[in-house]
């Protein structure tokens, strides 16, 4: 267990009364820990939020040696504040760790560093629907050195904030548009980490998509740029024939947390669940024969984005008349009441504050 030091803000912000928008407002802590070669995570403190000071040759700015998570805390009616399956976050940060040469960090670490900056700042918790207090663990290399190497000093820090659907509009179905020329990733590279390198891969592919009137783009393999692989902020399924069928995790998709919650739910439900390769060719046959029920996403941020509309290669394709389909709202009313605990939590998902 963590011996965390507490330093209180002298300075209390005062909290947000009007729109939050996401991840642009910040709460008054943050929680830090730091990393030496030959002595291991130390020092775990949370102090006011602020600044960070780094050396300019810090690795990370350099080599981009940097991982992320993403987690949300909620707040009920009741005023008691949940984590939704924060072990599983804990988890992946290491699994991308582990690709990144980062040091790992002990999955009830992470957790305790969390839950206790949480409850510090549990004030700062919306409680207004569609709205929740967003989570960004992060970690560092902050080495002195231009060599190519790994870092042997890393930053942990944990940064949190009160936030607003990452869509501006709940449940209401965006338009995406399918990138047939950039790719984002490829089996044996980093697609599978939460590493900023893959979200700056996108960023072209995504200006392209705003400037055609989408929200975001759907991602094509990188090698026959066939095969589906994920949307750039979220895991991607389509209910086909009342079954559900979304890509395989093949070392070169995010293994999104959200996306296994969705799953489990479905096959409890009674539902058929696909996890295999899907080509665009495939999908777009499925629409025009009518089999394409629903086209959703899935991820922390938005937890479920119906998709009313595919753009490619010059075609819309409209799925469920660009309308929010059953299942997309069921799985959005399901996930969000277990994590704000407004209904039973028979997973154990649910983690209390």
């Amino acid at each position: 267990m963590l011996n965390i030091q507490i330093t209180p803000n002298p300075t209390l912000s005062p909290k947000p009364t009007g729109a939050l928008g996401f991840g642009r407002i910040f709460t008054d802590h943050m929680f830090l820990m730091d990393y030496t070669d030959g002595i291991g995570w130390h020092d775990p403190r949370i102090v006011p939020y602020g600044p960070l000071t780094l050396d300019p040759s810090a690795q990370v700015f350099h080599y981009g040696q940097e991982a992320f998570e993403g987690m949300k805390a909620y707040k009920n009616a009741s005023g008691e504040v949940y984590l939704f399956r924060p072990q599983m976050n804990a988890r992946r940060s290491n699994l991308t760790n582990d690709r990144l040469c980062i040091p790992q960090i002990p999955e009830d670490d992470f957790v305790q560093a969390i839950t206790t900056l949480v409850r510090l700042d549990a004030d700062w918790v919306p409680s207004a629907p569609g709205t929740s207090l967003y989570i960004r663990p992060f970690i560092i290399a902050t080495e002195r050195f231009l060599g190519v190497a790994p870092s042997k000093t890393y930053l942990f820090c944990i940064i949190i904030s009160p936030s607003e659907m990452y869509y501006t509009s709940t449940l209401s179905a965006v338009s995406i548009r399918v990138e047939d020329n950039y790719v984002r990733a490829v089996k044996g590279g980093v697609g599978f980490a939460k590493t900023g390198g893959n979200y700056a891969a996108s960023l072209a592919g995504q200006k392209r998509a705003n400037a055609e009137g989408c929200a975001q783009v759907l991602w094509l393999d990188g090698v026959e740029r066939k095969y589906i692989e994920e949307v750039g902020s979220m895991n991607i399924f389509f209910k086909i024939k009342g079954k559900l069928v979304t890509p395989a995790l093949n070392g070169s998709i995010l293994p999104g947390i959200t996306r296994d919650s969705v799953i489990t739910l479905c096959k409890d439900w009674g539902y058929e669940v696909e996890e295999r390769p899907i080509s665009i060719d495939e999908l777009v046959a499925h629409q025009q024969s009518g089999a394409l029920e629903e086209v959703f996403g899935t991820g922390t941020a938005a937890v479920i984005t119906p998709v009313g509309k595919l753009c490619y290669q010059g075609e819309t394709l409209t799925i469920n008349s660009g309308e929010t389909g059953p299942l997309s709202k069921q799985l959005y009313d399901t996930l969000t009441a277990i994590q704000r605990g407004e209904c039973e939590d028979p997973y154990g998902w649910r983690v209390n504050v």
